[in-house]
């Protein structure tokens, strides 16, 4: 699959390096288009049809990477942040980044990380806003969630979605929402033998009940119940994988 990237760094010398390396290793990446500002890059990215892909520095004159994926909040491609500093790693994981370069790059990483967006926008293209059904069939099983006065138990297959609350997660159900004191993670390998995803450090997702994926800044699914969650970048692959 090739991808349209563009290519937003202020300093000529490294565009020309990234440039001369995508041209050589990542012969998939078409590059429509760069930018050395903020300002050009917006309007790029606004002209630039189906853009997959945005390799992007963090610090930029008069403003930096994060600013720019602030200004487009709707924002279909995936990220691929190129810096000397990796004191932003957090930022980009936050912003959804689909990956980190460390200048100076190193081309097997570089490969990486185009290898990793090829995978994500072909799943996302073959799966995007269609009613779409996991390759896993239903296990039947039951879970057992503590109350005060004892506890309750759950036929695993009525789970739709559970979301973390601090130390605590919110069960929820087609009708209702349970609270229960245990964490997320405590979740997340009790049903590991299940149809069960982490999509989001807050958001652990029963597959068999997600009807739609959407592209997006980090992608997001629709559960049954219509309830739309974001998908982590770094979720992507996994998720995907499902379907």
């Amino acid at each position: 699959m090739n991808l349209n990237a563009i290519l937003v760094e202020d300093e000529a010398n490294s565009r020309e390096i990234l440039s001369n390396y995508l041209a050589k290793y990542c012969p998939n990446v078409r590059l429509v288009g760069e930018a050395a500002s903020i300002e050009e890059a917006k309007n790029l990215m606004q002209k630039t049809e189906n853009l997959d892909l945005v390799f992007l520095d963090v610090e930029m004159p008069f403003g930096t990477g994060f600013d720019l994926l602030d200004a487009m909040p709707d924002r279909t491609f995936e990220t691929v942040f190129v810096t000397a500093y990796n004191q932003y790693a957090i930022d980009a994981l936050n912003n959804h980044a689909a990956y980190y370069l460390m200048k100076p790059i190193n081309i097997d990483e570089l490969i990486k990380a185009v290898d990793y967006v090829t995978e994500i926008r072909q799943k996302e293209n073959a799966l995007e806003d269609k009613v779409i059904s996991s390759k896993l069939s239903k296990v039947e099983g039951k879970i057992t969630l503590p109350q005060q006065d004892g506890f309750q138990i759950l036929n695993v297959a009525d789970i739709l979605y559970c979301k973390a609350d601090d130390n605590y997660t919110e069960i929820y159900l087609e009708s209702k929402k349970i609270l229960v004191s245990k964490t997320l993670k405590y979740f997340e390998e009790a049903l590991s033998e299940f149809t069960f995803a982490r999509i989001h450090k807050s958001y652990l997702v029963n597959v068999n009940e997600v009807i739609k994926y959407k592209k997006g800044k980090g992608g997001s699914v629709v559960v049954s119940n219509g309830k739309e969650i974001l998908v982590s970048a770094s979720k992507k692959k996994d998720l995907l994988a499902y379907f």
